[in-house]
């Protein structure tokens, strides 16, 4: 079976608009679409269940440090620490920020822990 040359003139434009299509179609769908890679979809859902455990677990930091017998004295001392680095090595070292079935501390929620403890408007703890 040969194909005439009418047909391979009036299907040869087709064609390549086809192609065309495709690669713009692509193009504004990783652009503008919100379309992703596999790779990208999995680190923003590891990014995303990383937050969502800092989040549920600084209460409990928070809750942990208010109940320490000298919180008052242990405000004071992790406020005197200049840089914000240094106050979550504070709450690490205190241990508020090491979870029950966990032998090491959580370096993201020590940060949140020491965050949320030292921007309290009005801290009350016990003395």
């Amino acid at each position: 079976m040969e194909i005439s040359r009418e047909t391979k003139a009036a299907v040869r434009p087709a064609l390549w608009g086809a192609v065309a299509g495709a690669i713009a179609l692509t193009i504004v769908g990783f652009s503008w679409g919100g379309w992703v890679t596999g790779g990208t979809a999995e680190t923003l859902a590891k990014n995303s269940a990383a937050t969502a455990v800092v989040a549920a677990l600084t209460p409990i930091c928070v809750d942990k440090f208010r109940q320490a017998a000298d919180a008052s004295a242990n405000l004071v001392e992790m406020k005197k620490a200049t840089y914000a680095w240094d106050q979550s090595k504070f709450v690490e070292k205190g241990g508020w920020a090491t979870m029950p079935g966990s032998a090491e501390p959580n370096s993201a929620v020590a940060k949140a822990c020491a965050e949320s403890l030292g921007s309290q408007k009005a801290v009350e703890l016990r003395g």
